[in-house]
């Protein structure tokens, strides 16, 4: 069964909101075995949504619209629907009594409008929504099927998990799951990697494998579908395998343990803690850190030292190591990083110093290079000067995500070599 999403929304088209149903969506059919072929987003418009549809019928098996249930005019899903099926709209009696009750436990009169929300395409079906008022519904019409949901995702995501994906599976008439596993690689960039799993990709078949490059990283995802999960696990088991034993000094994690959330991991089983200090990243490295639930167990805190000023006071960088080597040296992201396991009594100490442009570059120390320190009393320093490419966004997110792997690398081989972190 081919599956496609229709995101309806003019919001969505000029960036107001970003399509998280899409996603969302994707995720939940592919579990159930049911493989989302096309994305489409289209403005609040009759005679774009038609052409959509047109489209859409003409390949795809499953047609799930998001959005556009309201009871305003421009909320029009519904109605173009019907229209494009050929098919009349008809007031469903409960679905109207589920309406009024919705404004009767607010203390409310429902506007006329709202009576919209209860009209379902002839033949079709509601799909209850006791979180707002406008029900889904599903219709069946020349060997396609139609999903109807409203776009708050505080709405659409219960009905997704609810309704839609146990609806799918009855027509499935049989248990097909896809299922994958990701893989995180720092240190590697996504052509050394490509070359490194050639005959990999060339023989892909069930699992799947995609190289997939973020910044400053890159993922490999593996795919299996089969009828079971432990199916599909186990068909993906022994290319993981492979790709570990050739990929392994630069793997730190799988599925959604991102470097903070591997870092986090690791103090914890170490009963161990960390504190930054941050100048060019500018707090970025203390938000990764602390994005992460649970962090105040192993994070104690963090300096934003973009002046020398502050990193004197603060930080206790020594005046003379500022002006022999400059802001942005190793001597000073050492001091940074000792300093700031110092000042917050830290096992692990982090320092970035460094120039994230667009100006302030000059031909010895240009825009992009950042020097990173790591230090622990009991193992020694570790300080590294990285040239990194981009636009200040770029070079922020990277110097923040070197940090961490520098981290994560010590605290994995207690301090012998980070030189993986070397690009």
């Amino acid at each position: 069964m081919k599956a496609e999403i229709i995101a309806v929304g003019t919001e969505l088209l000029l960036g107001q909101i970003a399509n998280t149903n899409a996603r969302f969506l994707s995720e939940h059919l592919a579990l159930a075995g049911i493989g989302v072929y096309f994305h489409t987003a289209v403005g609040d418009n009759r005679e774009r949504l038609l052409s959509v549809l047109e489209i859409a019928r003409a390949r795809s098996d499953l047609i799930v619209l998001c959005g556009g249930l309201g009871p305003t005019e421009d909320d029009l899903t519904r109605e173009t629907l019907a229209e494009f099926l050929g098919l009349p709209l008809e007031l469903d009696p409960q679905a109207l009594e589920t309406v009024e009750s919705y404004f009767q436990g607010m203390g409310r009169e429902m506007p006329s409008n709202n009576r919209r929300q209860a009209m379902v395409i002839r033949g079709g079906r509601t799909i209850p929504n006791p979180r707002g008022t406008a029900p889904g519904q599903y219709v069946e019409s020349g060997g396609r099927r139609y999903v109807l949901l409203p776009g708050p995702p505080r709405e659409f995501e219960p009905l997704v998990v609810e309704s839609v994906i146990p609806l799918v599976r009855s027509w499935m008439g049989r248990e097909v799951t896809i299922r994958s596993r990701v893989l995180r690689l720092y240190g590697i960039g996504e052509s050394s990697l490509a070359e490194r799993i050639a005959d990999l990709l060339a023989g892909q078949d069930n699992p799947t494998l995609a190289p997939l490059a973020a910044e400053g990283e890159v993922t490999l995802r593996l795919t299996a579908r089969a009828a079971s999960e432990q199916e599909a696990l186990d068909r993906i088991a022994p290319v993981e395998a492979e790709l570990r034993r050739r990929l392994g000094k630069y793997l730190y994690g799988v599925d959604g343990e991102t470097l903070p959330v591997a870092v986090g991991r690791v103090l914890e089983e170490k009963g161990m803690t960390v504190a930054v200090a941050e100048s060019c990243t500018g707090g970025l490295l203390g938000e990764m850190i602390t994005d992460v639930p649970g962090s105040s167990r192993y994070f104690l805190g963090g300096v934003i030292s973009y002046s020398n000023s502050a990193k004197q006071h603060m930080l206790k960088v020594p005046g003379d190591a500022l002006e022999r080597a400059g802001a942005v040296s190793e001597e000073v992201a050492l001091f940074m990083a000792r300093g700031a396991a110092e000042q917050f009594a830290a096992d692990w100490g982090i320092g970035i110093t460094g120039i994230a442009g667009p100006g302030g570059g000059t031909k010895t120390k240009p825009v992009g290079l950042v020097y990173i320190g790591v230090y622990h009393s009991a193992l020694g320093p570790w300080v590294k000067g990285f040239q990194f490419r981009g636009d200040r966004r770029q070079i922020r997110i990277r110097a923040a995500k070197a940090a961490l792997y520098a981290l994560w690398r010590r605290l994995r081989v207690d301090g012998e070599g980070a030189s993986t972190a070397e690009r």
